[in-house]
């Protein structure tokens, strides 16, 4: 079946806008004869193929948010997974007694939307001497007890989802504190991810979820997970990584890549939770910068492509700001606000963000690139290295090559340059511009491009510091 793209257009507000010359609306002004011709439907889930993006629904165990207020959401938004974090001591309240209710009803809920869950096994739990805390950081369970005690709920937590959840993920950010060594991180992760594969052989599950990209700590690691012969308990190595200007994570990443593939090359990166916030100096990672929610978006957009043009699965945080209490833990001590959904200290859905807007475009495109393309130059005037760029081809054999200036962290306002790109090995019979940023689509003028040889030339291609994608409108339905 074709890959397609639903679209409309406002023909008369369109044309007055051209009139002048220049067409404008916000938050963009594109300058040239380029015809805007209508915007990008997001398709929902039910629609989207594509089975590696994950949008995070974390923090319900320990009611930070309320899965009722934002659930109809998720469908629209087009991820095909959500990240949960399974709560020890949201569950088990009183010893050896699991209430599995809350977790029960938001599995069952999103499993009804068409959505995939991948369930994480964290934090700690008081009511055991040793158990850890359900906050980040806290640390995991050390006394003999609370191992006993974490091994049987995660057997009864697995027994109970078995045919449900096929995904798992084990304990959130070890890294966080210095005092976990990696015997002891190796140790949780490997128990757990046996308990797991003894009630469900085909669950894939993924390793660490560090929170940095410590390559000495993952290396140490995989080699104990070596030592021991159980590298093939994991599926993927999760990790984090935040970074202000997002493309100064893939050095790192790639080390990890090469780490990996010495050890276990069959084991794929998953990144597992990255977003920006709205608004700056709020707590949390990111948090001491000056952001706005168009920063935000653009961020966001930056770092799931660029994921995905470094062969990373990839994943979004968070779907609504989080109500941490104040105080609770020197890592988050405000209103976390990376959500795509606008709420406040009550969790209650304010409205959606720009960059829920443009997560939806990116999800709708992304069903679209079914296979990257490595073997291609693009050339810029000597500005190569100013702009991250990605080429993929769909089955029938379409073109899509995304573009956007990476020079600095995005920033707030949205002003265009306009480059003569050229690209080589691909082709574009009738080549449009489509803003991810906004949806809104136009039509390259025939004058602005040429095709020699093997090499599609562009001239006054509109690129800013959030994604573009030049594609065919024979891809349009």
């Amino acid at each position: 079946m074709k890959s397609r793209f639903l679209f409309f257009v406002g023909i008369l507000s369109l044309a007055a806008l051209q009139l002048q010359g220049q067409v404008s609306y916000l938050p963009l002004k594109v300058e040239g004869n380029y015809r805007p011709i209508g915007q990008l439907i997001p398709k929902t889930v039910n629609d989207i193929k594509a089975e590696n993006l994950t949008v995070g629904c974390e923090v319900l165990d320990r009611d930070y948010t309320n899965y009722d207020e934002y659930k109809t959401y998720l469908p629209a938004l087009g991820m095909k997974k959500i990240r949960l974090q399974a709560g020890w001591a949201k569950t088990e309240k009183q010893k050896g007694v699991y209430d599995f209710t809350w977790l029960d009803h938001i599995i069952d809920d999103a499993l009804s939307r068409g959505l995939q869950i991948w369930l994480q096994t964290s934090y700690g739990n008081p009511i055991y001497q040793g158990g850890g805390t359900i906050n980040l950081g806290g640390g995991m369970p050390k006394s003999e007890e609370a191992k006993l005690a974490w091994n049987k709920w995660v057997e009864a937590m697995a027994t109970r989802y078995l045919g449900k959840v096929h995904e798992w993920e084990i304990w959130n950010e070890p890294d966080l504190s210095e005092e976990i060594p990696a015997e002891d991180i190796v140790d949780m992760n490997i128990r757990t991810a046996e308990i797991i594969k003894k009630v469900d052989p085909k669950a894939r599950i993924a390793g660490f979820a560090f929170c940095t990209l410590n390559g000495k700590l993952l290396e140490d690691c995989l080699k104990l997970v070596e030592k021991e012969g159980k590298l093939n308990l994991f599926h993927w190595i999760s990790y984090h990584g935040y970074e202000y200007r997002p493309e100064n994570s893939y050095k790192a990443v790639m080390n990890f890549r090469r780490i990996i593939d010495k050890y276990a090359p069959g084991i794929q990166l998953r990144q597992g939770e990255n977003g920006a916030p709205s608004k700056g100096h709020m707590g949390g990672a990111l948090d001491n910068y000056d952001w706005t929610e168009m920063s935000q978006a653009k961020w966001d957009l930056r770092r799931l492509l660029g994921d995905h043009g470094h062969g990373v699965e990839t994943s979004i945080f968070s779907i609504i700001d989080m109500a941490y209490p104040t105080g609770l833990n020197k890592y988050v001590a405000k209103l976390n606000v990376k959500g795509l959904i606008q709420s406040n200290g009550e969790k209650k859905v304010l409205r959606v963000k720009p960059a829920y807007k443009a997560v939806q475009h990116f999800a709708t495109l992304f069903d679209n690139f079914s296979q990257r393309i490595t073997s291609y130059r693009m050339t810029c005037g000597g500005e190569e290295e100013s702009f991250a760029h990605n080429l993929y081809q769909n089955a029938e054999g379409a073109y899509s090559f995304l573009i956007w200036n990476q020079t600095e962290a995005p920033r707030n306002d949205n002003e265009m340059q306009y480059k003569d790109v050229t690209i080589t090995g691909c082709n574009f019979t009738q080549p449009i511009w489509v803003d991810l940023l906004t949806g809104w689509i136009f039509e390259i003028p025939v004058s602005a491009y040429s095709k020699q040889g093997d090499a599609f030339t562009l001239r006054g291609l509109p690129v800013y510091d959030s994604p573009i994608v030049v594609m065919d409108k024979s891809v349009l339905k």
